[in-house]
């Protein structure tokens, strides 16, 4: 075990990185937020799940979301030096926005409230996979693409 906190970036025990709660990054990860938020949204009104239907939509943005934050990491952490307010508004604000998990759960609660409960395992277990496979193969595939740049 080590004192190693969970995210390295920042350690809130360091008063010069407790700046990174000072209103410019809320603020970018709010904006970030709600375009994320409105994108997620567009999605799932051009694709509605009828009742105990496979909820389409939250799966792909769930999926497209995790891709997005695999090739963002990478690019951000070994590509290229962004600007301290880059991760916070599109890690944290439009793709935190964008991917919802929390809806995720509640599609699966109304699958199964809808006689569908082999559907929503289904779902459950799909989204989780290709969540997974999806970052995976963002970071892989920008690492490829990016090649020797690395910084």
């Amino acid at each position: 075990m080590t004192d190693r906190p969970i995210d390295p970036d920042v350690d809130l025990h360091v008063p010069a990185q407790r700046a990174e709660l000072h209103w410019p990054v809320i603020a970018v990860i709010a904006a970030g937020g709600a375009l994320g938020a409105l994108a997620r949204h567009g999605l799932q009104a051009l694709l509605p799940t009828p009742p105990g239907g496979f909820p389409w939509s939250t799966f792909l943005v769930n999926v497209s979301g995790c891709l997005l934050i695999g090739v963002l990491m990478v690019v951000i952490t070994e590509v290229r030096t962004a600007h301290r307010l880059v991760r916070p508004f599109l890690g944290v604000g439009v793709l935190g926005g964008y991917t919802t998990f929390s809806t995720y759960v509640v599609d699966a609660q109304r699958t199964v409230a809808a006689g569908a409960p082999v559907t929503a395992l289904v779902y459950l277990a799909a989204t989780m996979a290709a969540a997974l496979l999806a970052v995976a193969s963002g970071m892989w595939l920008t690492r490829r693409v990016a090649g020797g740049r690395a910084r």
